[in-house]
């Protein structure tokens, strides 16, 4: 293969930009910010210090997410059990409605056992909603409430052509890219996690471009970086653009059809596969690693909760999840014993939000708590255009307003200074209530891997890890005391810090409810000294939950 391409070589170099940087410790997260100078949750210090010795109770956490893998060696031994089911017998044994459900379920497939990776957006799957219905009508014929609809379909198409236009070039620049480190790894004869700056300084061909291309990438090795990296920063980029392009801003595409059920009927539970991992696990993967990967077993990783088991509920495509999916994922979990569910998901619109509500209310009623990442959009989020939340929509006169058992998570990076908040972490001084490491955070993935991801997707799980950690030291606490606890443990940042999208510098508190970061160590002494003792505050968004916080 023949690169000729100036431009070519350019996306080389701007690949080699992105790993010009430091990075931080593995296990940053886990850090103490005295101690260690990182503004980690100080875990290791809180089981050297204060758990060594403490009996606990395993936690069930429901990781609601793409799919886990079950096998993984950090994670195999740890995945919640089925005890009521007999393995691959084809019998729904304990009778919950699920066949062979032994570590979760899978609401993205179907009996044959085949699985959904790719859906639209929500505002991709309204637009076809909408076209259906206005297409070809005279738009002065329209109701009130009609117009309001058709000018939303009008705008969604507006944005669906102009993403089109801008994914576009996007998908061919990592297209290109990824070309060219595969016909490089091809060339040299090894697989791209095994080659070195050895290997590309030693590296001749008959073309001069590619022999230049090697040169480029042995001396960004050099400075840090390694060839897999790089090859991967392509590779995902390829598939990240390739897919909003192809599939999520694609009125044309129709993934559902495979599952075989009508989405928009509510009432129905029982659908799917027992397959929890599904066609791409990295994120819920990475996801359960954070929560409770096994500690100090000498491989990987340590979660940060230590007696948990992960039940793996495949609920979030690649793509906007679907409201029903996210409430027969909710009950699934309450109904099979879950404590805790992680929800590192979102979208902009909910059109079965009154669904979702139902059973979040459920896991109210059962005492479920209930943990969602903010988003990424570095953006100021509301209750109309971040989906779930825990603000109820339809109530009754004496149904509560908002969700009691649910926490709210911004992420973090790893520099205790201006840069503290992640440049892309959504936030809110009434709806994002703590702020938890978020950046270069390193878990597990498929395959027994690991790898640094980062968004507030890893810093839901660090707050799902520390509120397993708490019911399963101190059991008697409900959902609903051990939000109020992680909240009232919070370590506050006195200095001003960077308000994400922007260069304004803000106090955290006009970025997240508690104007602080989640702390184990706090959040533990806090629990033993109250000991189920105290009244607990009734904790509402409008104000904060009136607990005793640690000086």
């Amino acid at each position: 293969m023949n690169f000729k391409s100036l431009a070519t070589l350019m996306l080389l170099f701007a690949a080699c930009m992105v790993y010009a940087q430091d990075a931080p410790p593995k296990d940053w997260p886990q850090m103490d910010p005295t101690q260690d100078h990182y503004p980690g949750m100080s875990t290791e210090k809180t089981y050297k210090d204060l758990l060594k010795g403490r009996q606990s109770q395993t936690v069930i956490v429901a990781v609601i997410d793409g799919g886990v893998d079950a096998e993984h060696e950090d994670l195999a031994d740890i995945m919640w059990v089925n005890k009521g089911e007999i393995p691959g017998n084809g019998i729904d044994d304990d009778h919950n409605g699920y066949i062979d459900d032994i570590h979760g379920w899978n609401f993205l497939g179907n009996a044959k056992g085949e699985d959904v990776n790719y859906e639209n957006l929500e505002m991709t799957r309204l637009y076809k909603t909408y076209k259906k219905k206005f297409e070809g009508r005279d738009v002065s014929s329209l109701s009130k409430e009609e117009k309001k609809q058709y000018d939303q379909y009008e705008e969604y198409g507006k944005i669906i052509e102009n993403k089109k236009k801008e994914l576009s070039p996007k998908v061919d620049y990592f297209s290109r890219g990824y070309e060219v480190f595969t016909a490089l790894a091809a060339a040299i004869g090894k697989d791209p996690e095994d080659i070195g700056i050895d290997d590309l300084k030693k590296f001749k061909s008959k073309d001069g471009t590619l022999d230049r291309i090697a040169s480029a990438v042995a001396e960004d090795l050099s400075k840090g970086a390694t060839f897999f990296e790089l090859y991967d920063y392509f590779d995902e980029g390829y598939n990240y653009y390739n897919a909003q392009l192809n599939y999520q801003y694609n009125p044309d595409f129709e993934a559902r059809q495979l599952i075989g059920d009508n989405p928009e009927n509510y009432a129905d539970h029982n659908y799917g596969n027992n397959d929890v991992e599904g066609p791409d696990a990295e994120h819920g993967t990475h996801v359960a690693g954070i929560i409770g990967a096994i500690r100090h077993n000498g491989i990987g990783m340590d979660g940060v909760a230590d007696n948990v088991r992960i039940m793996a509920v495949r609920t979030i495509p690649n793509g906007d999840e679907r409201d029903k999916d996210v409430a027969n994922a909710i009950r699934y979990a309450v109904d099979n014993g879950a404590q805790v569910i992680n929800m590192s998901f979102g979208k902009g619109s909910s059109p079965g939000k009154e669904a979702v509500d139902a059973a979040v209310r459920y896991a109210m009623k059962h005492d479920v708590l209930l943990v969602h990442g903010a988003g990424n959009d570095n953006e100021l989020i509301s209750y109309e255009d971040n989906f779930p939340n825990d603000k109820f929509d339809k109530k009754g006169l004496f149904a509560p307003k908002y969700a009691k058992n649910w926490i709210e998570v911004g992420a973090i990076s790893f520099t205790d200074d201006e840069n503290l908040v992640a440049e892309f972490s959504n936030y809110s001084p009434t709806l994002v209530d703590v702020m938890a490491p978020g950046v270069e955070i390193y878990s597990t993935v498929p395959n027994s891997k690991y790898k640094n991801l980062q968004g507030t997707s890893m810093a839901s799980p660090e707050v799902a890890g520390l509120a397993a950690l708490l019911r399963s030291y101190f059991p008697t606490l409900t959902a609903q005391q051990v939000k109020e606890v992680i909240m009232g443990s919070v370590v506050e940042h006195k200095g001003k810090v960077i308000k994400p999208g922007t260069e304004e510098l803000v106090d955290l508190k006009d970025l997240c409810v508690t104007g602080g970061m989640v702390n184990t160590y706090r959040a533990v002494t806090l629990a033993m000294q109250t000991k189920g003792k105290r009244k607990w505050a009734k904790s509402d968004k409008t104000e904060k939950a009136e607990v005793r916080a640690i000086p």
